[in-house]
């Protein structure tokens, strides 16, 4: 049985590694890489539960090693030959390239719910990754902890207390569709709430009520969409990717 291929997660993890590193290559006696290698084994990644006992070498401090290599030799800018590596090798390397600051946040925010016990406390989110598998470019395991909190039925009660204290309507905050209104009796006090910033950005903090808005399950919905490498955005941004839309009809 051979080691499955590298999921987005665990080369966010790696190219963050190469990164820090100035875009060189780890060798197996680094520290770091042992480290990454104990890190990777401990991800509550699903589709890999008990790989980690049954195969010894499964992302081993010298697999680990050759992905830095991986990563390193095909940047844009090194000078010698490139090993192979994958698609996705290359996809995190633009990533990083083009938003290397938030891509090292996401890293260090994975990192910490590994070490607290956080994530793996996490089930899996039915939403975490679309249907064609893609996630968000900050990874699925920070997508899956986003989510689970804002289905948490406490932080969902206290925002709607806390609009209503205001005498505001439970609308949603793009759309401004309003459940009853729409649906009477039967869509009172229904509405979604969004974490307005991701958790690379906000780091694994207690939720507070504030970092919510309220959203109609479709505004909902394309917040998290992946699209070209993003799929978290603010009640604002989606408003603008209305905007757009319609001044193109």
């Amino acid at each position: 049985m051979r080691s499955p291929s590298w999921t987005w997660d665990e080369l966010l993890l790696a190219c963050a590694l190469v990164v820090k590193n100035g875009w060189r290559e780890l060798r197996v006696g680094d520290p770091a890489v042992t480290e990454l290698s104990d890190l990777l084994r401990a991800l509550p990644l699903p589709e890999r539960t008990g790989l980690a006992d049954s195969l010894p070498e499964y992302r081993s401090a010298g697999s680990v090693s050759r992905k830095t290599t991986d990563l390193a030799s095909n940047h844009p800018g090194y000078p010698g030959k490139p090993t192979k590596g994958g698609k996705l090798d290359k996809l995190i390397i633009k990533e990083f390239l083009a938003r290397e600051a938030a891509m090292l946040q996401a890293a260090d925010a994975i990192e910490t719910g590994i070490g607290s016990g956080q994530l793996a406390l996490i089930p899996e989110q039915p939403d975490e990754a679309d249907e064609d598998g893609t996630t968000a470019a900050e990874g699925r395991l920070l997508a899956r902890w986003a989510i689970s909190r804002e289905r948490n039925p406490a932080l969902r009660k206290g925002k709607i207390a806390q609009v209503r204290k205001l005498g505001l309507p439970l609308r949603c905050a793009v759309c401004a569709f309003d459940f009853r209104s729409a649906y009477g009796a039967l869509g009172d006090g229904y509405i979604e709430v969004h974490h307005v910033l991701p958790l690379h950005i906000s780091g694994p903090r207690e939720t507070k009520l504030n970092d919510l808005a309220l959203l109609c399950a479709n505004c909902h919905r394309m917040c998290h969409r992946s699209h070209q490498g993003a799929s978290w955005r603010t009640p604002d941004e989606l408003k603008t990717e209305m905007e757009r839309s319609r001044s193109r009809q």
